[in-house]
């Protein structure tokens, strides 16, 4: 819509506003109060019996006991007779007499409400309310009687209303997202008795917030904050001193914008005073949020109060970047929070008090002050309803493991062999009738390089497939279906993926990448897709691009042509000649990840959403759009279960698609035939019943069993400091007695008798602990597929002591790939245990999961279950009903449920309350008092707040830039290139320590182990191996002990993901994942780091060299970089 559009459209608004303001009050709110009406109310809204309850989800309940006189985060309002303040604490709504007491409670449900503003007549209560779903404006009488909501969003979601001054209005912030989750904000008028409502205020990009808004006291303008940082996307831990926010002021008659405040430390909050000359805000001097007024009619701003909470204008703030604050009647007040108090001040007499500041925020006068604020005593005492966290054990496979994980599943065109990648290697195997036959065998019997991506041939004699090496890089070979060695193709070295046959034979067409990350950067240039012959490079015939964009390639029923997907704001299928000379783009579908042309032609497979749809294939010189509910042609889906990887077989009768180890066939042949009159559809069935499914679908179950790795014979680490985190045993003096992976014998000296034949390893001034487990990691295990044979990333990870991590966001077909050969003894790495890839409340191809219902929810839980893992990671899915239905699905399927914190208070809150795992990520404010220290107690929920990337401030891995000389660490610039270390840690900020706000996240996390939340801690992958040893200093730098610390990184997030039944502390019994670090860590947290000894699996590691010791001589290659 263009500026001057939006202008007409907000004038309008406006003039409906001022002039006819006497008869829309004719308009009475629904249901006005009842004096029989109930003050608690169960329901808003009569409900279908089928529709998903946010107040009475599925789950195993408890009830929390609340009692306070202090809150977090509360948003206030004051009555227009002065004589009552509304505010919000833990999602619930209450009331109270000005002078405080006895909270009186108007909305205290399940469902999450907050932001109470009064009428202008007093009589009614706007909020917020997820209770249909999602977060909404709503209405209520002020007694909380009669709710209701007035906007209906399911997705674009709104916050934070504001009534007009004559009642009949309410503006509200609503909330965008793009690609990224935690988009921006519009402001948006909707009419007291609902509709769709008006936008007054344009987002400017897909990524930059903007809210708060409220009206001017005649009505003439909305003033809102705005975070006017340059470029369009959003950053964490901006300069606050330079300034993020800024007020601006939409004029309604015109729809011009202004802004009216900015400059250093910001400016939030706007809010004007009932008698029009004033505007109170919170802006920034220094690191420290204070409460200003700015003069209406001269421009001149004066400081009133000091000290108040941190604001959160460095982080995500959909909600508000300070909780709502009021005036009182007479405009001589204001009534706000802080401190986890309700608290008052005399604008008139602090005027005299406080310094002069110019609109930019430069100090004029005195410095010194003195905040003459009154508290508003409150006591709010309640029950709340929460959902037991979920949490389920887990089992770390001993001796054999189930193999889930096979890659690019591909059948013969007979449909009598199966070929696939698994662990490194490609195996091949008999398969009839949906059962498969004898058992899997390797297609080559070489091990120097690692194999991926087979393809058959159309006659299906052959199979070409990638191979990788660190060391010689890759290759394209083709070989007999009945194995051999095989023929190289391709004279140079390379990164090649994606091999296929033409229909004739004689042409393969692959993928060149460029890696450079965890492959070696060379041998990279001119990425692109290339075709060579069968036969192979010479002199005379080199392979060729055919395009430089594309993924996937792959023939029809021409030689002479192939086609690819490539990425945009809607995935594409383009065809392109095999010389590259035509190039055209045939469909294009919002959500699609994956197309495929049939051999013969006449049909296209695709994946949306995670399923399989087939439609008939044609041409028409332009794109086509194509999705499961197209009209422009006949779609058909396949899938019910989860699946990638389409393929045909090769008459184009059947469609294979497949999902960890589950290959899924199903017959398209007939499906696009003309039906008989009997064979049609009742003309009254559902319309949606054409996309359902009208085929067969065979499974069949590929997996198969491979013994895992693990060493033997017995190693004795002796005259050590064993720190067992079993309580807070220490033992001096002691021995650790491993016998193949398993602790065989804990004790002094004197109570463990050694093995004749045992490997001693004497640690005299050592310490020997658990394994650290790493509860939220990050990093690659693959590039494009390829798993490397030795990963930096995983290395580096291990010469820090970290034997076990937990990704709750990668690649899911590359990160359980590579966890598999990791068990298998195939790479050397930590335990490898993840989410897989988030289910991403964004609108993102691949990535965003769909959630109307239950059903929804088990689908992409159970697809992520198939594939490995045992975890969830529900990522700012925008509406709560989806959130729970998520955790309703994971606790049917016995799977965690770690959420993206997001900076997002209030949904963290809900997050707690509805049983989450985890809460992934800081919270967002400062600190936290005794509502969330009481609700939290009483819920097994764990907390991982990865301080490394904590919220509200400079984040805490900078802290160690700017204080330590990271570059020159000598373990960590050991494995970890120079490219990418140096850049970002030699040139580095400086700040004040007060401005990293990592040691107020610290404060709230030792607070929250005291009160026996399990605390975790989480490298985020932000600094290999060493963010864990970081994330313990900074836990030490918010007052825990060094064995405090040491527990968050050892039994504490064992126990959180169901593992410390077999890991996470030294126990007789457990298995042997041990470090020994140089010095005492129980008095000292900060020689952490100095590991000497990585123990993993009972395998161990010089952790300087990362050469194999002790019962093998194993060393390893030299890295790319090295």
């Amino acid at each position: 819509m263009s500026s001057h559009i939006i202008k007409n459209v907000v004038s309008l608004v406006s003039s409906a506003l001022l002039t006819t303001s006497l008869l829309l009050s004719q308009f009475a709110i629904s249901a006005e109060v009842n004096a029989s009406s109930p003050v608690k109310s169960d329901s808003k809204t009569n409900k279908d019996d089928k529709k998903w309850s946010v107040n009475a989800p599925q789950g195993v309940f408890t009830t929390a006991e609340i009692d306070v006189k202090t809150g977090t985060w509360m948003n206030i309002d004051v009555s227009p007779d002065g004589k009552t303040i509304a505010f919000d604490l833990l999602g619930d709504i209450y009331t109270m007499p000005f002078s405080g007491g006895e909270a009186t409670p108007l909305m205290t449900d399940i469902a999450w409400q907050m932001q109470p503003r009064f009428s202008p007549d007093g009589k009614h209560i706007a909020f917020t309310s997820d209770e249909d779903g999602g977060d909404n404006l709503w209405i209520m009488n002020v007694d909380g009687s009669n709710a209701k909501a007035i906007s209906k969003e399911t997705f674009r979601l709104l916050n934070s209303p504001a009534w007009s001054p004559d009642g009949n209005y309410i503006i509200g912030r609503k909330h965008y997202t793009g690609s990224r989750s935690l988009g921006a904000g519009e402001v948006w008028m909707y009419h007291k008795t609902g509709g769709n409502g008006v936008m007054l205020t344009k987002r400017p990009n897909q990524q930059k917030d903007l809210g708060e808004p409220s009206y001017s006291v005649d009505g003439k303008y909305v003033y809102f904050s705005q975070d006017a940082t340059p470029g369009k996307t959003f950053h964490y831990s901006k300069d606050s001193v330079k300034g993020i926010y800024k007020i601006k002021r939409l004029e309604l008659a015109t729809g011009e914008i202004n802004t009216i405040i900015s400059g250093k430390g910001g400016a939030i909050r706007p809010t004007p005073s009932p008698d029009g000359k004033h505007l109170a805000y919170i802006s920034r001097d220094d690191f420290d949020s204070n409460l200003y007024l700015y003069n209406l009619e001269s421009g001149e701003s004066r400081l009133i109060y000091t000290g108040l909470e941190r604001d959160m204008q460095e982080t995500w703030a959909i909600h508000g970047v300070y909780p709502t604050i009021a005036w009182t009647p007479n405009s001589d007040n204001l009534v706000f929070w802080d401190d986890g108090k309700i608290k008052r001040i005399s604008v008139n007499k602090n005027l005299d008090t406080f310094a002069t500041i110019n609109i930019t925020g430069t100090q004029q006068a005195d410095t010194e002050v003195h905040n003459k604020a009154t508290v508003i005593e409150f006591h709010v005492k309640t029950t709340k309803k929460i959902q037991e966290a979920i949490s389920f054990k887990q089992n770390i496979e001993q001796d054999n493991f189930s193999v889930k994980m096979l890659r690019d599943v591909k059948i013969s065109p007979s449909g009598k062999q199966i070929a696939f990648e698994s662990m490194g290697y490609i195996y091949t195997q008999g398969i009839s009738n949906g059962e498969v036959k004898g058992k899997p065998k390797r297609l080559t019997k070489q091990t120097d390089n690692f194999e991926l991506n087979p393809s058959f041939s159309r006659n299906g004699k052959k199979i070409v497939f990638a191979t990788w090496n660190d060391k010689n890089q890759g290759q394209i070979r083709v070989v007999s279906n009945r194995g051999g060695k095989g023929k190289a193709l391709l004279n140079e070295p390379g990164k090649y993926i994606e091999p296929t046959f033409s229909p004739d034979g004689q042409t393969v067409v692959y993928r060149k990448v460029s890696g450079g990350y965890i492959t070696k950067p060379s041998w990279g240039l001119n990425p692109g897709i290339y075709a060579v012959s069968v036969k192979g490079e010479n002199k005379n015939a080199k392979a060729k691009l055919i395009t430089e964009r594309g993924v996937q390639a792959h023939f029809g029923k021409s030689n002479q042509q192939i086609y690819v997907i490539r990425s945009g704001e809607k995935p594409q299928l383009a065809r392109v000649s095999i010389d590259g000379k035509d190039d055209k783009a045939l469909y294009q579908g919002k959500f699609a990840t994956e197309y495929r042309v049939s051999p013969n032609g006449q049909y296209l497979a695709f994946a949306e959403r995670f399923k399989v749809f087939v439609t008939p294939f044609v041409e028409r010189g332009a794109v086509i759009d194509i999705g499961p509910k197209a009209k422009n042609f006949p779609v058909k889906q396949l899938s019910v279960r989860a699946g990638e990887g389409i393929q045909w077989q090769g008459k184009s009768e059947n469609i294979y698609w497949s999902l960890g180890a589950n290959l899924y066939q199903a017959q398209v042949d007939s499906l696009f035939d003309i039906k008989t009159a009997s064979s049609q559809p009742d003309d009254k069935s559902d319309a949606k019943s054409d996309n359902n499914i009208e085929t067969k679908v065979t499974t069949t179950d590929l997996s198969f069993s491979r013994k895992v790795d693990k060493p033997v014979g017995m190693i004795a680490f002796v005259n050590g400091k064993v720190i067992t985190m079993e309580g807070n045993e220490v033992i001096e003096n002691g021995v650790v007695l491993v016998e193949g992976n398993v602790i065989k014998a804990v004790g002094t000296k004197a109570q463990v008798t050694i093995p004749k034949s045992a490997t001693v390893i004497d640690i005299t001034g050592k310490s020997i602990t658990p394994g650290l487990v790493d509860a939220h990691a990050h990093g690659p295990q693959g590039s494009n597929e390829i798993i490397p044979q030795q990963n930096w990333k995983n290395y580096a990870g291990l010469t820090f002591g970290v034997t076990a991590i937990h990704d709750p966001s990668n690649d899911t077909t590359e990160f359980f790939a590579a966890s598999e050969m990791q068990k298998a003894g195939t790479i050397v790495a930590a335990r490898l245990f993840s989410t897989g890839t988030i289910l991403y409340g964004a609108t993102v191809a691949g990535y965003t999961a769909h959630v109307d219902n239950l059903d929804d929810a088990k689908f992409h839980v159970q697809r992520l279950k198939d594939a490995g893992a045992f975890s969830i990671k529900s990522y700012n899915q925008p509406r709560r009903n989806q959130r729970q239905q998520f955790i309703q699905a994971a606790r049917e399927l016995e799977m965690l449920v770690v959420p993206e914190g997001g900076s997002l208070l209030q949904h963290n809150l809900t997050m707690v309350v509805d049983g989450h795992t985890t809460l992934e990520h800081s919270i967002a404010t400062a600190k936290i008092y005794d509502d969330i220290k009481q609700l939290w107690s009483q819920s097994n929920m764990a907390y991982t707040p990865t301080m490394g990337v904590a919220y509200g401030g400079i984040s805490g891995e900078n802290f160690w830039y700017d204080t330590t000389d990271v570059w020159k660490h000598p373990r960590l610039s050991q494995y970890v290139p120079s490219e990418f270390l140096a850049p970002v840690s030699m040139r580095r900020p400086k700040a004040p320590h007060h401005h990293y706000n990592h040691i107020n996240v610290a404060k709230v996390a030792k607070q929250m182990q005291d009160l026996g939340v399990k605390v975790n801690a989480g490298g985020h992958g932000q600094r290999e191996g060493l963010a864990m040893h970081w994330e313990m200093w900074m836990m030490a730098q918010g007052g825990m002990t060094p064995l405090e610390a040491l527990k968050t990184a050892t039994i504490s997030p064992a126990q959180t993901l169901g593992l410390d039944a077999q890991i996470g502390s030294i126990k007789v019994g457990k298995l042997a994942d041990l470090i020994v670090i140089d010095g005492d860590i129980s008095q000292d947290i900060r020689v952490s780091d100095k590991v000497t000894y990585t123990m993993i699996n009972g395998r161990l590691y010089n952790a300087q060299t990362m050469n194999e010791v002790g019962n093998y001589d194993n060393k390893r290659a030299k890295f790319y970089f090295e």
